[in-house]
Order: C-alpha cells, then sequence, then structure tokens
C-alpha cells in the first residue's frame, strides 16, 4: 500500500505554479534540524528571483516574538499556552503573512498550526475540539500549502538537543512528552496527507537537503 505520507505522494499543484504566493511551513519535533535548512530554501528561490519571507512561530512580528518569549520560558497550563500561542498566530496571519502572500511572495514559515495540534494537543493532551475550535477563529481558512515533515525518532532528537543549547522548556521535557508530540503529528497530517512531503531528517545536512529538493521538484518548484 502506498505511504499516503511519502513524499512521492501526488503533489496538489499543476508541475509549473511555482511556488509564488504560497505559504510553506516547515515542521518536525525540537531536534529534527528543520530550522538550518530554512535559509537554504530561501536562498534557492532567492536567487531564481522570487520575493521569499522567512518567518516563525511563536513569533514573527513584535508582538508575537513578545508572545514567544512567555511561552518558551514561562510555566503555564496547556489552555493558556494554546490561547497565547493562537494570539500570536493571529497577530502574525494579519500582519505579516497575509500582505506577504497578497503581494505574490513565498512565506516560509518555521512551524505554523500543526505544531499546535502536536504540542499542546499530543504532547499536552489539550482537547483537539479545542484547537480546531481556534484554528476556525484565528485563521479564517488559511492553511499550508505545502508542509516539509522532519520526521525524527525522539530518541535520536533528544540526542540532538542535548549537545545543541541550553533547552526552553519544551526542549527540557522528556523523551515521552515527544513521542506524544511525533503521535500528534502523525494523527494531524494523515487528514491532509496531499498537501505534506515527509522528510527523513535521519542522515546527514546533505542527504536531508536532497530529500527536501526532490519533494520540490515533484511539485515543480
Amino acid at each position: 500500500m502506498t505511504d499516503p505520507l511519502s513524499s512521492t505522494s501526488t503533489p496538489p499543484f499543476p508541475p509549473d505554479s511555482g511556488p509564488s504566493g504560497c505559504l510553506i511551513t516547515v515542521e518536525g519535533i525540537d531536534g529534527a534540524g528543520k530550522s538550518s535548512h530554512i535559509e537554504a530554501l530561501a536562498a534557492r528561490w532567492r536567487a531564481r528571483g522570487l520575493d521569499v519571507v522567512c518567518t516563525r512561530e511563536p513569533g514573527g512580528t513584535p508582538l508575537a516574538e513578545s508572545v514567544r518569549e512567555l511561552v518558551l520560558h514561562r510555566s503555564m497550563d496547556a489552555l493558556t499556552e494554546a490561547l497565547l500561542v493562537f494570539a500570536a498566530r493571529r497577530d502574525h496571519l494579519q500582519a505579516r503573512i497575509e500582505p506577504a502572500l497578497a503581494r505574490g511572495a513565498v512565506v516560509l514559515c518555521d512551524r505554523y498550526t500543526d505544531a499546535s495540534f502536536a504540542y499542546q494537543g499530543g504532547g499536552r493532551g489539550l482537547s483537539l475540539g479545542v484547537l480546531s475550535t481556534l484554528e476556525h477563529w484565528v485563521q479564517a481558512g488559511r492553511q499550508p500549502d505545502l508542509t516539509l515533515w522532519f520526521e525524527l525518532d525522539p530518541e535520536i532528537a533528544a540526542l540532538r538537543r542535548g549537545a545543541a543549547r541550553t533547552p526552553d522548556r519544551f526542549e527540557s521535557e522528556a523523551v515521552e512528552f515527544f513521542r506524544r508530540v511525533d503521535q500528534g503529528y502523525r494523527d494531524r497530517f494523515s487528514r491532509r496527507p496531499e498537501h505534506v512531503a515527509r522528510i527523513d531528517a535521519s542522515g546527514t545536512p546533505g542527504d536531508v537537503w536532497k530529500l527536501i529538493t526532490q519533494a520540490l521538484e515533484l511539485r515543480g518548484w
């Protein structure tokens, strides 16, 4: 049976459409190495003359970056965490993402709503119904045109995180938390597999980059 989350799934876009005016998100558990490839992706498209906006969540605007500091470093319950993340997302969408898409830019975002379902839903155990309601209220239907999912075993990701930097309150969580987050991603992506390219993040940076470019080339990008 064909894996519905394989990067070889049928692309949802015509092969000549290109990424202009598209929202492309990059997802994965902490330690998967996704952030190191975002600037390379931006450089790839800028070299072709495209307007590329690199951003992140929580964050991306002055207000949302202030919320990010709270979420990453202050203790709070799961619902408070989710409300703050979606409040930051609302400002991010209105002030940065939607204007960029309107002018035809490629918006390349490090995490988006899939992360809320994985972290606050899968990891924290918050009701998916609550998250779906917040998604409906905040996003007005805005979903990614493509999501690159950096898939990595939580045990390996834990080793990478330990060698990287001083951890924030998410990165400090036990590996069992990240197993739940990983399952949260799997459950979420099973609902719209045609918009997800699964990237095996266990290899070298060069191996991972090759998989990324293959996934993009399947879409004519």
